[in-house]
């Protein structure tokens, strides 16, 4: 008998990987049970709960939208009772563990379901499913109502809550500020001390970050790192950072930017194959990780991966996970590898920069805009406690320091990691050896 699909969220780095660690739904019991940031959700399915699943296989009319990450662009499963009502939606793309690697449906229809893991673990539940092609089409609903199957939020509950709070404590204070003809100090002091708030709680979350990391426990049978040929251009970081993972039920491909894509090793959407490809004149290109319909999860170029002189070691080990079958294909004619979009073509990045942005710790959905915020919010903390400085010396000392060390606290991370990958990690292995070898 099969064994029920687990699915595991979309790849996660920083705070993220909290999620890939503890998010997943299954089937118990007769529910759909979600665990997500230690909380557990269960949705009945029978009489009284889910009936009937529909697939909703088209893109929102704002998918022409450069905003990776959204996903409602996969689409989604709309679960309803028997009466049609909307009891709860599984967004396909938060438990695509590839999706934030690919191109916005680039996998769609039954594929999606299959690599998902929804088609198995809606049929593990008994749950007839339905697709329609179409936002419009009737048995789709509304999509309103009931609660979402997703993995949670990326950054933790309380990093929201302490920036919305002073966001909002700030704004006041600004507007006031602005509008305005003279600021009591204490106000000017407020408004410094919640710009404040940004810059540290960003670096309190780093901290917790790492704290939790140190704290999981993980058992790793067997553990795979990049032998590239000589010249193929690799960087210190990528040799660092790059790796996969075999562990009790997970295949983990981690990438130099520290996110890791998750794969089952067992249940109907397992990865179960792993391909040699060769070109025309048999020489090896790279490796396939399949996982159901024969699909490719994710390929690891050979010059990358096992080019070097101890590659053949690396692919030995690789080939001896166990419930993977290792085979072999050959190209023929002119036929590029990969063919389309997947995971693992873009582990190596072209530029330094390009790099440094990857591994550059997650900011939120504002992105540059909320550190631009911050950085104002901080330099008109300084401006105000300028202002008021003969008429409140005290706040306006607070508030100039307050602003100062906001400014610092953004800075100093950001030109330490960049001074340290300009120098160290994005400078190509190559370039490292001969220069430790001529210090010698």
């Amino acid at each position: 008998m099969t064994e029920a699909p687990v699915l595991r969220p979309a790849a996660g780095r920083g705070p993220g990987l909290e999620r890939c660690h503890g998010s997943r739904l299954s089937v118990e019991d007769g529910a759909l049970v979600l665990r997500a940031r230690g909380r557990t959700r269960r949705v009945p399915v029978g009489d009284g709960g889910v009936a009937r699943a529909v697939f909703v296989d088209a893109a929102p009319a704002d998918a022409g939208r450069d905003e990776p990450g959204r996903p409602d662009a996969w689409g989604e499963v709309r679960l309803q009772d028997r009466d049609g009502t909307q009891v709860a939606r599984i967004p396909l793309g938060d438990w695509l563990p590839e999706a934030p690697a690919l191109p916005e449906r680039a996998v769609q229809g039954e594929q999606l379901l299959e690599r998902t893991g929804v088609a198995g673990l809606l049929k593990a539940a008994g749950v007839p499913l339905h697709v329609a092609r179409d936002r419009n089409d009737p048995r789709a609903g509304s999509g309103k109502g009931g609660v979402s199957l997703g993995p949670g939020p990326a950054f933790p509950l309380w990093y929201w809550c302490v920036r919305g709070v002073a966001g909002t404590l700030w704004f006041s204070a600004f507007t006031v500020v602005v509008f305005s003809d003279t600021v009591p100090g204490r106000l000017v002091l407020l408004l410094a001390l919640t710009a404040l708030c940004g810059p540290v709680a960003r670096l309190v979350l780093r901290a917790w970050t790492r704290l939790r990391a140190g704290r999981r426990r993980v058992t790793v049978l067997e553990r795979v790192t990049p032998d590239p040929a000589p010249g193929s251009g690799t960087t210190v970081r990528f040799l660092r950072d790059t790796e996969v993972r075999v562990q009790n039920r997970d295949l983990v491909l981690r990438d130099l930017g520290g996110q890791e894509y998750w794969f089952p090793r067992t249940g109907a959407h397992a990865v179960t194959r792993l391909v040699k490809v060769l070109d025309g004149t048999g020489r090896p290109v790279g490796a396939e990780l399949r996982g159901p319909g024969e699909q490719v999860r994710a390929v690891f170029p050979w010059d990358l991966w096992f080019g070097g002189a101890d590659g053949a070691d690396g692919w030995s080990r690789l080939c001896g996970v166990p419930g993977l079958a290792v085979s072999e294909r050959r190209l023929g004619g002119k036929r590029t590898w990969p063919k389309g979009p997947v995971l693992g073509t873009g582990l190596l990045p072209r530029t330094g920069r390009d790099a440094r942005r990857m591994a550059r710790f997650p900011g939120t959905a504002a992105g540059v805009s909320s550190t631009a915020v911050m950085a104002f919010g901080n330099l008109f903390s300084v401006v105000q406690g300028v202002r008021v400085a003969d008429t409140a010396p005290g706040p306006a000392a607070v508030a100039v320091a307050a602003g100062a060390l906001g400014l610092v606290l953004q800075a100093v991370p950001y030109a330490v990691h960049e001074l340290r990958g300009r120098l160290v990690l994005d400078r190509t292995a190559a370039e490292r050896t001969t220069n430790e070898e001529a210090r010698r």
